[in-house]
């Protein structure tokens, strides 16, 4: 079986899969990667199952240095140098350089065969707030890939990463406890991401959204794509590895096709939101 060495693991690396479904009533959040579909096309691409586990790169990925033969396929935020979106093959005793994204933030890494990793409820996903799953890769770790059956598999639609982005947005469930002129400004005006950007979620600068309610709310259940609201009216955006309850409240919810949209938005990123239908 073949053997990835980490040479070097770029800024925070981290084994995904599609996650651990079905624990949030435990405290657990699903997990997983953080553009799904990316992670999907890139596993079709080699011939894997769509939940697979693969390699999430932020910004910039690892150097890798294979012991034998691999497919290996590259998705997401494109990486100058490399052929995004297709199967590629490596050989014995190459060293792999995963560079810097062009634009967009997270590359996904399939190599046929998956990534062979101990699961946690069912999941090797890295999970950065409850520290379930895999540590982010190191200097000196090794990998161990699957056996890949070469196979036809149909392609997965994706999205690439947008440089220009308007998330659809269905307000909610808490948009009464918001003035009329804070939910304008929710789907009129630009926000920006900012530095405190993770794989938890993005504080998004903008405008402030002010309270029309301003008791407190008891903690509620909460969902990737999320929209809280804390008390300085700077909205943060939940991702992948968000909390299950909160006590902000939630002055919308990212439509589910473009929660991959946000995650590949970088800190100084520019948006808008734009009330959608269910």
């Amino acid at each position: 079986m073949t053997r990835l060495e980490v040479v070097s693991p770029g800024p925070l690396t981290t084994l995904q899969d599609l996650g651990r479904p079905g624990h949030a009533h435990i405290g657990v959040p699903r997990s997983g990667a953080a553009d799904r579909p990316a992670l999907v096309l890139a596993n079709r691409l080699v011939g894997n199952d769509d939940g697979a586990v693969a390699l999430e790169t932020t910004l910039s990925g690892p150097r890798l240095r294979f012991d034998g033969p691999a497919v290996v396929a590259f998705t997401g935020a494109p990486v100058p140098g490399l052929a995004m979106n297709e199967p590629v093959e490596v050989a014995a005793g190459v060293e792999l350089a995963i560079g810097t994204a062009s634009h967009g933030l997270r590359t996904y890494v399939a190599f046929a065969g998956g990534i062979r990793a101990p699961l946690t409820l069912g999941s090797a996903a890295t999970d950065t707030l409850t520290g379930l799953g895999p540590t982010p890769l190191r200097a000196g770790d090794v990998l161990e890939l699957g056996r890949g059956a070469p196979r036809s598999r149909p392609p997965a639609v994706v999205n690439p990463p947008a440089r220009e982005t308007v998330l659809r947005v269905l307000l909610g469930p808490r948009a009464d406890w918001f003035t009329a002129q804070a939910l304008a400004r929710l789907t009129g005006e630009e926000f920006t991401v900012s530095h405190r950007a993770n794989r938890i979620g993005l504080r998004l600068d903008g405008p402030r959204l002010e309270r029309a309610l301003t008791g407190e709310l008891r903690s509620e259940g909460l969902v990737p794509g999320a929209i809280q609201v804390p008390p300085d009216g700077q909205p943060i955006l939940l991702l992948a590895d968000h909390p299950t309850t909160g006590g902000y409240p939630v002055v919308a919810v990212v439509h589910s096709q473009d929660i991959a949209l946000a995650a590949q938005l970088r800190p100084g990123a520019r948006l808008r939101l734009s009330a959608a239908s269910a």
